[in-house]
Order: structure tokens, then sequence, then C-alpha cells
């Protein structure tokens, strides 16, 4: 269902009614397509205090950026600039070497002078340090930084969006900073993305562009809505996609990958045997598993019954465990793969009716977790989450007007998102050059007013 109230502010009338009522007023956000694959402008880098990355030599003072290290710049794929040319598509804030609440000030120093001039739909992104457990001022001022970001992401407006990265090594961030530096992250703001070591025997993909290029996707649920966006866009990137769906849509699912030049397989994912006949299936193995396939059951908990509470369950998280760890077992998910999860901020901060989808979610964030270390370590497989917020399908169509509106407007950016917001942040962490993101649960809410 279109939102029309979006619409609405995009007009002359629209941009002046609401700004007299004091009404929301958001922008149309700028998204990927292959006639506008980057954001228009320069990047501009600032930085705070004495870089650790190397980005900028010591003495360069607040937001100067000057004697920035070319080769660090490279590592990290980022084609900045000190002097922009007109309003600057994007900020990149290097605070590694923010380490006392006397350089926390160079933070608003470096910051405050451009904020206003950020494009409409640009994008701000600090990067931070990991929290260092032996110096507690460090810890205090970097941890400082995230509510610096996601207050800073509730007041900038203009469908601009701000991001935190915490590195610790440039050589993995590349993909992160590319995503979150293009209209590919349109719907993602107020986030704190930790970014590890890549591990020594995973290479990044030769063409960024097509990254998943010769690498084998399973997406479960594909047959439509978000799977389906989530599909299609790993198609995109070069993946050759397995459609997986119950067998009632089986005729959607092989609708589906035709259109990709995939295969489909029809499979109740709640099997006991369902990793089993995954693995059968995929005999050369498969690089990403996306766990997308869900259901809501909805009542509140005095009047469900214990189907309601059982099914959702199942299907949303034991099925999860149950065929993660058989495709982990049998070697099927290959060295460098990926598995991403669809967690929600259901899971994160509750909802009203939906004790049991909460749960189910609220689990899948613990399996990755509590999974990603291990994963890593034994098998070379990275596992995280997204987490949606109000995102238009046909479901969220079907709810009620006024809590579909306020469900729209509750977030940061005025407005719900869309399948392919949640496909676009599937892909970059299934993205090969993703291999120091892991244990993540990244919300694609708009900056969510409800939940942390």
């Amino acid at each position: 269902m279109a939102d029309r109230y979006l619409s609405f502010t995009g007009t002359a009338p629209g941009r002046f009614l609401t700004r007299r009522l004091g009404l929301p007023q958001p922008a149309a956000l700028q998204r990927w397509s292959p006639e506008r694959p980057l954001l228009k402008g320069d990047r501009l880098l600032l930085t705070a205090g004495k870089s650790d990355l190397g980005l900028a030599d010591a003495g360069t003072g607040a937001g100067t950026g000057a004697g920035t290290d070319a080769s660090a710049r490279t590592a990290l794929g980022l084609d900045l600039t000190t002097a922009p040319s007109g309003k600057p598509a994007a900020v990149v804030l290097d605070a590694t070497g923010v380490r006392d609440v006397e350089t926390l000030a160079e933070v608003h120093a470096a910051l405050h002078p451009v904020v206003r001039s950020v494009a409409e739909s640009g994008r701000v992104v600090v990067l931070g340090a990991p929290l260092d457990p032996t110096d507690h001022h460090q810890a205090a001022v970097q941890q400082a930084l995230e509510g610096f970001t996601r207050s800073l992401g509730k007041e900038i407006g203009r469908g601009r969006t701000v991001n935190l990265v915490r590195l610790t090594d440039t050589r993995a961030a590349e993909s992160t900073l590319r995503f979150l530096l293009s209209p590919k992250s349109a719907y993602i703001s107020g986030q704190v993305i930790e970014v590890g070591s890549a591990p020594p025997d995973v290479t990044a993909p030769h063409d960024p562009d097509r990254p998943l290029t010769g690498r084998t996707a399973l997406v479960t649920g594909a047959a439509r809505g978000i799977g389906e966006a989530v599909a299609e866009t790993l198609a995109r990137d070069g993946a050759r996609v397995v459609v997986l769906d119950v067998p009632q849509a089986e005729q959607d699912a092989r609708r589906v990958a035709d259109r990709l030049g995939g295969t489909a397989l029809a499979l109740d994912i709640t099997a006991p045997d369902a990793g089993a006949r995954i693995a059968d299936a995929l005999p050369d193995g498969l690089d990403v598993l996306v766990h997308n396939a869900g259901i809501t059951r909805d009542r509140r908990l005095v009047n469900m019954p214990a189907e309601r509470w059982s099914s959702v369950l199942d299907v949303n998280l034991a099925s999860v465990l149950r065929t993660t760890d058989a495709l982990l077992e049998s070697g099927t998910l290959k060295r460098g793969g990926r598995i991403v999860a669809t967690a929600s901020i259901a899971g994160l901060a509750g909802n009203a009716g939906q004790t049991n989808y909460g749960a189910s979610k609220a689990g899948v964030v613990g399996l990755v977790r509590a999974l990603a270390p291990r994963a890593l370590a034994e098998h070379g497989v990275t596992v995280n989450a997204v987490a949606p917020g109000f995102v238009e399908t046909k479901m969220t169509a079907a709810i009620p007007l006024f809590i579909r509106e306020a469900g729209r407007r509750m977030n940061s950016l005025a407005q719900g998102g869309l399948p392919i917001d949640v496909a676009e942040t599937t892909a970059w962490l299934a993205d090969p050059g993703s291999s120091g993101v892991n244990g993540q649960v990244v919300r694609v809410c708009g900056q969510s007013l409800l939940g942390a």
C-alpha cells in the first residue's frame, strides 16, 4: 500500500501544512538503482583526536583531515576529500583516537559546522575504536560516541542517516563502509556496527559490484515478500539462488527461481530432516544461508492457545536452530560462508500481542551472539542477523489505518521501510568482504523510536 502521507509531504502544500502543524516531514529516500548506484556528491573526511587508523597525521586538529594516509584510505575503500566542492553526500568522522573527555570535544568541533550542509539523504559515519577494558577513560568516551550517534540520527532529518562503526582492522571494513556510504543503506540509521579482524585465509571479492559471483545462496521463505526481495538482490550480486518455501507455495517459488536463474526447493523447514534434505539437494555445498521464513500468530498471552505459541516458535526459532546445526555439522555450509538470520525489533523492544513472536525473534538474537564466535573459529562461517522494523508488505498493509500510520512515523526517518532495505542489508552481510562482521544484529528500522 502506498504511503500517501509521504507523497503529500513532498508537495508544496504538504510541506507548508505539516510545518505549521508540527507534523513529521519525511523525505523520500534515495535507494540504489542501476542508474544511481552512488550518492551524488563528495565524501568529506574529518578527524577528532589522533587517529588510530592512520587516516590523519598527529596534530592535524579536529575536522581537518589534512595529511591523510592514502594507503589507509585505500584499505577502507574510501574516496575522501578534505575540501568538498558543494554539499557533501557523506561525512566520515574518524574518532578512533578519542581517548578522553577533552578530545571528545573535538567530535563536536568537527561536526558542528558541517552537519547542516550534508545533502538530503546523505550519510554521516563515525569511526570509533573498540572499548579498552584496561582504560576506563577511553571506554567511557568511546561509549559516549554511541549516545552521540543515536541522538544525532534522531535530529538530523531530511532522509540523512548517522551510524557508528567500531573498527579493529581497516582491512575488514571496506564492504561495511561501502554499504553505509551508499544508497543501499537508506533505511539504516542509529546503528552501532563492530568490525573485527578478517580471517587470514579469506579474500575479498574481485568485483565489488557482483561480490557473490560463483557462490550459492539459499533463502528460506523466498516465494514472496521480503524473502523474494532478498533472493532477487543476492542474484543481482551474482549468487546462484536456491528459493526455498513450503510445498503449498511451490508454484510461486518456481516462478521466482525461474526469473532469477536459480532453483526452487519445496520443503517444510520445520520438518526434523529439513537440514539433511537441504544438504542432499546441494551436493556442491552452500555459501550463504539466509533464514527468512517466519510466521505470526498474534494474540495477547491470556487469549493465546498453546498451538499459536508452538507454531510460531517452531517456524521462527526451532527450525533455524535445527537446520543451522545440521548444515554446519555436515559441512554443507562451506568455509568462508555466511549465515544471516531474520530477527525483529519486536524481539528487541517487545510488542503487545506478540509474546510468541517476540520470544522467537529474541531467540534468534541469542543464537547469533552465542554461535558467531564458535562458528567462525570452527567452520570459518560468520553469523549475523537483520532486525526489521516497520516494512511495507502485504502483512503490514492489513494493519488498521491508525496503527499502520503510527508504525510508519515512529522512527527517525518518519516512514516505513521497503523489502529491498532488508535485502540490501542481507546482501552486505553475505558479501565475502564482510568477513570482519560477525555476531552483529543490525536493525533495519529507520532508527525506530522503540527499543535500544
